[in-house]
């Protein structure tokens, strides 16, 4: 571990006194995670951050602290998960490495200490009080409404999936060893103290996890204690590390993670395959053969001018382009995220109601889950897709959320099964997004030839529950 004091210490005095204003207009403000939108959720995440100074000048660039001396967020946080939740949710049937891990950090390398199969809460404590070991519980927003509904929100808010893991540190431990992920990161401090420090990246904006030796990253740039009420976000690729201090009998967090293979260069290898489809059913340039044995060459540099053209045509075109037929991020993220938090109300999954006719008024149901799609593998046809929907919670869709499957290799048949939705003519599209786009439309206002045509398409939305009539 490096010595304390010196540089790092006074770049730790820094961090503490550009975090000095927001814990001074913490204790005038009082803030409280608000679940009327995703809007409001995330800017009481963040508060009293500004969701436009936050993605100017935090966002992808350096970490941000929010300290808050505030009792009141302090108790609404330990509600998201408690070290005292252990023993009632082993009871439930946790086992080992799907729900749980065990672990910590020894000599600068993480340490796992899983059983086989089901987790004892009698032999998880006896680890946790002696062997001082870490507990990594797995994606607890299955078990906890609170969190679903944070993450559902966040979902929303992101356009990604949002994914959770809380950490339970016995004193004078570390966890796991310094390292960077691949993921964007809210840390919620739940109970007790937690020591952190942070280094320089040496992959910005990483695209994979990886743990870094102490020899390597350096100094800490910022080191600081997270109480309970405190949040800290750092981008993907942040060196961290983190151990609960003497004196502290034990600290829980939760880690809220996003943006997952969401980068621009995610969305150009998902997007260009149907581009270039499009594009060759009219160019006749890209529909001309590739040289003789090109397959078969090292050197292929005059092939790599010839592709560079084709390239800047497809530019060309990209720009004239309204659609981009995104295909497998879209259907990733609409059949894995999280469904709407609905608690005992079943009525929004069932059709019912007056039925829609062409004087009506239509409200879209589910806006933040509808996604329009343009898919390269159907010939001219549109897609509005929304998850599956559950009531009350304890469903098999949602409770592996981001955990993967015994199989990942899910089968089309699989995935569409999976994924609820509608397929229309692509002439619905402009109908379709003037339904998304609207808070309220009279069918007989939608962009479509016939009235048959219109009085179909909210007919078809109603009995999915898409729309409602107003």
């Amino acid at each position: 571990m490096p010595k304390k004091g010196g540089k790092h210490a006074d770049m730790g005095k820094e961090m503490q006194a550009q975090c000095k204003r927001a814990k001074v207009e913490a204790a005038c403000s009082l803030s409280v995670m608000s679940f009327e939108s995703p809007d409001s959720l995330f800017g009481s995440l963040i508060s009293p951050i500004k969701q436009e100074m936050f993605f100017r000048e935090y966002w992808e660039q350096k970490p941000l602290l929010v300290q808050r001396n505030d009792p009141l967020l302090a108790a609404y946080y330990q509600s998201l998960f408690q070290l005292s939740d252990l023993k009632e949710l082993c009871s439930q049937g946790l086992y080992y490495g799907r729900d749980i891990n065990i672990c910590r950090c020894v000599n600068g390398k993480k340490k796992v200490l899983n059983k086989e199969g089901k987790v004892n809460y009698m032999q998880l404590k006896k680890d946790f009080d002696q062997k001082k070991a870490t507990i990594q519980f797995h994606q607890p927003q299955r078990f906890k409404e609170e969190l679903w509904k944070i993450q559902e929100k966040l979902e929303c808010y992101f356009g990604s999936l949002v994914g959770s893991n809380v950490y339970i540190t016995p004193q004078g431990s570390q966890g796991l060893p310094p390292h960077y992920d691949d993921v964007e990161v809210f840390i919620l401090q739940l109970e007790g103290e937690k020591h952190w420090r942070l280094y320089k990246p040496t992959v910005h904006l990483a695209r994979e996890y990886n743990v870094e030796s102490e020899d390597r990253i350096g100094n800490p740039t910022h080191e600081f204690i997270l109480k309970p009420g405190d949040l800290l976000y750092f981008p993907r690729g942040t060196i961290h590390q983190a151990d609960t201090p003497l004196g502290i009998s034990y600290s829980t967090h939760v880690t809220i993670s996003t943006y997952q293979n969401n980068s621009w260069g995610d969305f150009l290898l998902d997007a260009i395959p149907g581009l270039v489809f499009d594009t060759a059913k009219e160019d006749v340039a890209l529909r001309t053969s590739i040289p003789r044995q090109l397959l078969m060459q090292v050197d292929v540099a005059d092939s790599t001018k010839k592709l560079s053209s084709l390239l800047r045509r497809l530019a060309d075109r990209l720009e004239n382009t309204r659609e981009l037929r995104s295909s497998d991020m879209k259907k990733d993220f609409i059949m894995n995220r999280l469904p709407p938090c609905l608690g005992c109300d079943p009525d929004p999954l069932t059709p019912g109601g007056k039925l829609p006719k062409i004087d009506s008024k239509i409200r879209l149901q589910f806006r933040d889950h509808a996604i329009i799609t343009v898919e390269p593998d159907q010939e001219n046809s549109v897609s509005i897709m929304k998850p599956p929907l559950y009531a009350g919670g304890g469903s098999a869709g949602w409770e592996t959320h981001m955990m993967g499957t015994e199989d990942d290799t899910t089968s089309e048949e699989g995935a569409s099964q999976r994924t609820h939705g509608l397929r229309f003519p692509l002439s619905y599209l402009d109908a379709l997004k003037q339904i998304w786009s609207c808070s309220t439309v009279h069918v007989k206002e939608l962009n479509l030839i016939s009235d048959e045509e219109k009085e179909n398409l909210a007919l078809s939305l109603w009995t999915e529950c898409l729309i409602e009539v107003i």
